[in-house]
């Protein structure tokens, strides 16, 4: 994958976070469903990221622009069976890709090392 290099990167990402501001229409599961991730999921990141820096209600107002409670209250509706069941087959697949893509690079990482021990060195 070609590098982005992090400060458009950066910028990128604070586009994203202020279409997704902007976009309040646009429902977290239906995120989920047709992309593999909603606005909690990239404030996960965002904490993960941190590596506990940024807890995840921090990281979550931040990615909302307020409090996680004023934006569902103001902004979430109702979601249906159907639309869960979609969500969950869309999570199931993030979980089998994931793992797939682990598997590659384990593989990968074997192909990289020999299995057994070098050969040692002697002096002639």
């Amino acid at each position: 994958m070609p590098k982005i290099d992090d400060q458009l990167a950066a910028q990128a990402f604070h586009r994203l976070v202020e279409h997704l501001r902007m976009r309040t229409d646009v429902q977290n599961i239906d995120l989920m469903i047709a992309g593999g991730f909603c606005r909690n999921c990239l404030a996960d990141w965002v904490s993960e990221a941190s590596g506990g820096k940024v807890g995840r209600d921090e990281a979550r107002e931040a990615i909302y622009g307020m409090p996680q409670a004023e934006w569902k209250a103001r902004h979430q509706a109702g979601s249906t069976p159907e639309q869960v069941e979609a969500m969950n087959r869309s999570v199931a697949l993030n979980q089998r890709l994931r793992a797939e893509q682990e598997a590659r690079l384990d593989e990968a990482l074997e192909e990289g090392f020999p299995a057994s021990d070098p050969p040692s060195m002697t002096e002639p």
